[in-house]
């Protein structure tokens, strides 16, 4: 009775100690990549999610191209604000996460079921968490503005030829191709590593956008290779989906996010029969705090 006793103790005392460091990672290999696509495929498959996408992808296509004909000043950042937008790709996800998690535990699932996230006690979070990627996307292009400013300085172009000639024939070109795809990778690689599996573990269970970030991290150092062949796949399966005229994306975006989910649940262990943890109340913050708000685990074990 009384080794039962310690280690039904023991076993408690693991469990809070692994919920206070996190839930587990587990190890990733590339067929799990693979299998996450299949997964996502068969929702896709399953729920006509491309349509949502294909209300919002043109509109914004539409007004960023009207933009090019009407002024070819932005030229220049057409291809960084067209790489850019995969920074956003995992906030422009999570109706579809939502969708892949109703459809896993067997519910009834239709497009409109995304709308029910803005009842989420998770939706504050992923508010904080899609704003700081969209920080980070404006950061992108205003570095990649400056980059071809340092190449060509401010004169604008005359028109497409001119810009394709100054690009791909001149040496300040070829040195604007070097750096910003570069630069671009870096800055893709850090939005990666912070949000690789933070949307899906926050919708999941109603964690803080740091938390979703740190799990993320660790996720990244647990599994350095498969991440990278993720980041791989995503930046290979998006410059495919541009073609033709960027049809293909309404089918691209709706396949990664539901296989971004799938991978979520390959990376990050988490007890089926565990309840999601409950919602922080809200406490009223100073605006002088931000962006330390976002981080509430620098303020554990403070009085």
């Amino acid at each position: 009775m009384a080794n039962f006793y310690q280690g039904n103790v023991s076993s408690q005392v693991r469990s809070a100690q692994d919920s206070a460091a996190g839930p587990a990672i587990r190890s990733l290999t590339l067929s799990d990549l693979r299998q996450a696509l299949q997964e996502g495929w068969d929702d896709f498959q399953a729920v006509p999610s491309h349509a949502l996408f294909l209300c919002i992808i043109y509109p914004v296509l539409g007004l960023v191209l009207a933009r090019a004909v009407l002024g070819y000043s932005v030229l220049p950042l057409m291809f960084p604000l067209a790489a850019g937008f995969a920074l956003l790709g995992p906030l422009a996800a999570v109706p579809l996460y939502e969708l892949s998690r109703r459809r896993e535990r067997g519910e009834e699932v239709s497009v409109w079921d995304a709308i029910e996230l803005v009842r989420s006690p998770s939706f504050g979070a992923m508010l904080a968490l899609g704003a700081m990627l969209l920080a980070w996307f404006v950061t992108w292009v205003a570095t990649a503005q400056a980059i071809y400013v340092a190449a060509f300085g401010y004169a604008g172009v005359t028109g497409i030829s001119d810009f394709v000639t100054r690009v791909l024939t001149t040496p300040q070109g070829w040195w604007l191709i070097v750096v910003g795809c570069g630069v671009g990778f870096l800055f893709a690689l850090v939005a990666l590593c912070l949000s690789v599996v933070a949307f899906p573990l926050i919708l999941d269970r109603h964690t803080s956008a740091g938390e979703g970030m740190v799990t993320s991290l660790r996720v990244t150092a647990h599994n350095p290779v498969p991440v990278a062949a993720w980041g791989l796949i995503v930046a290979a399966l998006l410059a495919l989906g541009t073609l033709p005229a960027f049809l293909g994306l309404a089918v691209v975006i709706p396949l990664l996010g539901h296989a971004t989910w799938h991978l979520y649940r390959k990376a990050v262990e988490i007890d089926p029969d565990a309840r999601p943890l409950p919602p922080r109340p809200h406490v009223r913050k100073p605006a002088a705090d931000f962006p330390a708000n976002l981080f509430p685990w620098r303020r554990r074990g403070n009085p």
